[in-house]
């Protein structure tokens, strides 16, 4: 176990160390593989085990085939565990879905949560992180994500390997954690059609890795494609995970109060910045994610936070410039994290799509006004020689840009705009005392995007609103006694609204929201040799999951937790609120 140290350092103690949902379409249903977990059954009140309120992937009803890629996989070190892929010989294609499945487990005891990675062909089709070991039982989960849109990787056979470093035998930790992996395909027919997927799908690489890391000695990773004369279209999968220092990077502070607090320093602003040819092409907002570690571990026990178990990517619409990229001649994209230092681990995946009716289109980018982020940082943090004192922090960006470009294609010229406004802000309340340390953070994230193509006397709009909203309070009191009571609640949630309209007429609007609110407190015993951590107290949870859509569609769950167990499931609640069915 670790040493604890008091009040300001004591706040970022962490076990240190994802969903690509697409649920419309009126065909699909909850018709599962065996390994699927669906409905309130898999639930037991009174548990501790892993308890998700997230939907798994709809299913379309046709004939499926599994591939398993590991079967109970150990992840006892630090060495990549390989596999060998073969496209499914009884469900040749083609294919109306493809979703992976994992299953993971880990042994009772004493472990960290670690970062886990599955890539096919050096594209990474799984990024996520792992539950925490319980005392006496073994603690299982299940994550799926759905890989319709990388279907052109399942169509010859690859190598591939997954990994997930895990530290057995030393310091005390002794739980392995295993891993049961596979992919599920669906066959298409006249109910389940083939959808447009991408013709290749290519992973930005730093020196042959397709996972590496942003430091502020490694600022940018840039990747040169010499793609299709024929792209039509282009995107970027994004997954930018905080690490190490700035794990928890929403309470990060200005550098000249971070020494004194003993805190992560550059502001608690992040945001994922995306190249072409050097040249800004895209913005990706950084989801602050939290770890089963993280903050207290106590609060993720059985309900993790948002997304922990299975990290989801940000797409990136690089359309604007498929016209640039069809000159057959090499073109760079880059990947940074603004105001990042140690660090960040990026996966980047690029999504080609090619028009099949010409071999060379040309094209070019018409405009583009996006800028480097440039944050206003107010601090009113005032602190002694002790480095004792109180204020606030805070931090925000705006962005308000437009990218248009224009391809000409085998159907007639195709003209792409992109309008975005992104809004970033972090306000810390922060008191530092000799008694008790508290800092409190309101985060605000949301970006708003319009993208509208034009074909012929056609066009169509896309507006997507993406929002990550986050509350935190810390609050670390030394007792009579010289341990530390550490009061910890979080608010974080996933919203994400889509409308789709052509001629300015709606054709189809969604909704998702997903939101956990924990709080827990900690006990830090002193010793003499530093302080460890005692039994939590006053632990309850919440996690409430509701997507609907125009077509009818409708889920929701609802979970709640007290003392780390599992109190009662409520099954399409809010579904039945508002007249909605699955």
């Amino acid at each position: 176990m670790r040493s604890y140290p008091p009040l300001a350092q004591c706040r970022t103690i962490a076990f240190t160390a994802l969903l690509a949902i697409s649920l419309a379409g009126p065909t699909f249903s909850f018709a599962q593989s065996s390994s699927s977990k669906t409905s309130s059954s898999q639930f037991s009140i009174g548990s501790s085990l892993e308890a998700i309120a997230d939907p798994p992937v709809p299913r379309p009803n046709t004939k499926h085939c599994e591939v398993t890629l590991l079967t109970n996989q150990a992840f006892d070190d630090f060495n990549n565990k390989d596999f060998n892929f073969t496209p499914p010989a009884n469900c040749p294609g083609p294919w109306s879905k493809v979703i992976l499945t994992a299953d993971f487990s880990i042994q009772p005891g004493v472990q960290f949560d670690r970062s886990g990675q599955i890539f096919l062909g050096g594209v990474n089709i799984f990024f996520g992180t792992t539950a925490e070991p319980l005392q006496t039982q073994t603690n299982t989960w299940h994550v799926e994500r759905d890989l319709t849109d990388y279907t052109s990787l399942f169509k010859t056979p690859q190598t591939g390997f997954a990994f997930l470093g895990n530290i057995v035998g030393t310091d005390g930790l002794n739980s392995i954690i295993f891993g049961t992996f596979k992919l599920e395909f669906y066959q298409s027919d006249f109910a389940n059609p083939v959808p447009v997927t991408a013709d290749e799908v290519l992973p930005v690489q730093d020196n042959g890795s397709s996972s590496f890391q942003i430091t502020s000695t490694n600022p940018e990773v840039t990747q040169s494609f010499t793609l299709p004369q024929n792209t039509e279209a282009a995107y970027l999968d994004l997954v930018a995970q905080s690490q190490n220092v700035e794990e928890q990077w929403f309470l990060c502070v200005p550098n000249n109060i971070a020494g004194p607090l003993d805190g992560c320093q550059n502001t608690a602003f992040r945001e994922v910045e995306v190249s072409v040819d050097g040249k800004p092409a895209g913005i990706a907002p950084v989801y602050p994610w939290i770890y089963t570690g993280g903050l207290d571990p106590g609060l993720w026990v059985p309900i993790p936070g948002v997304q922990t178990l299975n990290l989801v990517p940000y797409r990136v619409d690089l359309t604007p410039f498929a016209g640039t990229l069809d000159d057959g001649q090499p073109h760079t994209v880059g990947v940074s994290v603004f105001n990042a230092f140690n660090f960040f681990s990026v996966t980047a995946q690029l999504l080609v799509y090619e028009d099949h009716g010409s071999k060379h289109l040309s094209g070019a980018v018409t405009q583009d006004t996006l800028t480097a982020p440039n944050p206003t940082v107010t601090n009113t943090v005032n602190l002694n020689a002790q480095g004792l004192g109180s204020g606030t922090v805070t931090v925000t960006n705006a962005h308000n840009f437009t990218i248009e470009g224009y391809v000409n294609t085998s159907h007639g010229r195709v003209d792409t705009k992109i309008e975005q406004q992104a809004q970033f802000s972090n306000v810390q309340q922060i008191t530092n005392s000799a008694t008790e340390f508290a800092q409190s953070a309101v985060q605000t994230s949301t970006l708003h995007s319009d993208t509208i193509t034009r074909e012929g006397p056609l066009f169509t709009t896309k507006e997507t609103t993406f929002s990550y909203p986050i509350n935190v309070s810390l609050v670390q009191t030394v007792q009579s006694n010289g341990n530390i009571a550490a009061t910890t609640s979080v608010d974080q949630k996933f919203q994400r609204d889509e409308t789709d309209t052509l001629e300015g007429f709606p054709v189809f609007e969604s909704h998702t929201s997903n939101e956990v609110t924990p709080t827990d407190t900690a006990l830090f015993v002193a010793s003499p040799t530093g302080f460890s951590l005692g039994q939590n107290s006053n632990q309850s949870s919440k996690q409430t999951f509701v997507y609907q859509d125009s077509l009818n569609h409708c889920f929701s769950r609802t979970l709640t937790v007290a003392s780390n167990v599992l109190t009662n499931v409520e099954d399409q609640k809010a579904c039945q609120q508002h007249g909605f069915h699955w």
